[in-house]
């Protein structure tokens, strides 16, 4: 999953950014409303972490604007400001939750997995594909009765992939999804996290639903043998 974190305070930031990543997030960092907006126009975000006091732009203007976008964003608000009125007002904006600053990284990544979860584009917990699950919420994988240890960015891979079961996604698509603006086009490390996906999935014995399609991209399928 891709997020965008919206945070004026460069410590908070880059604490909060490592620790995303650290546990399968993509994260870019916007320092400002306007940088907010700009990545917002540009990437497909899954979810939002918006400061509400920013140096620019308010957050809650900022949050108005990313709710007349077409792309079905999850926005949590982060605000210093406890009262309950400032709460409303987010809410009201358009947050789907929010979080009062300073918060516990671990209750950050509840929120985000939690608003994730929420009927939009009705995102499960659980996805499958044949006898492949992988749990989003408890981060593990299993096919059939194996369990598969995966990292967090083979994870973020395997979500992009098994969220639209059947669909051949490209390598761009893919990188929309798991990576953040670092990601070099031009480099195979798709290819090599794909391929050690299907050493893990796809063992000796079993049907194929890692699948590779030539010059298109790349696919989970209902498995053949």
């Amino acid at each position: 999953m891709r997020v965008l974190l919206v945070e004026d305070d460069a410590r908070m930031a880059d604490t909060a950014d490592r620790f995303l990543r650290n546990v399968g997030f993509a994260v870019d960092v916007a320092p400002d409303g306007a940088s907010a907006l700009r990545l917002a126009a540009l990437n497909p975000y899954d979810a939002v972490v918006l400061d509400l006091g920013l140096p620019d732009l308010d957050g809650l203007e900022v949050c108005r604007r990313l709710r007349r976008q077409a792309q079905p964003l999850r926005i949590v608000m982060a605000t210093a400001r406890d009262a309950v009125e400032s709460r409303i007002a987010g809410l009201d904006t358009g947050a789907d939750d929010y979080i009062v600053k300073p918060y516990a990284l671990g209750e950050l990544v509840a929120r985000l997995r939690a608003v994730l979860r929420r009927p939009a584009e009705a995102l499960p917990a659980v996805l499958r594909v044949a006898d492949l699950e992988l749990d989003t919420a408890a981060r593990r994988a299993r096919r059939g009765n194996r369990e598969i240890p995966l990292t967090a960015k083979e994870f973020a891979v395997l979500e992009a992939l098994m969220r639209h079961p059947g669909t051949v996604m490209t390598r761009e698509h893919i990188s929309q999804h798991a990576w953040d603006d670092n990601y070099d086009p031009f480099s195979n490390i798709i290819d090599v996290y794909i391929g050690r996906l299907r050493r893990k999935i796809d063992q000796p014995g079993e049907a194929t639903l890692v699948e590779t399609m030539r010059g298109a991209g790349y696919r989970i399928a209902g498995g053949r043998t």
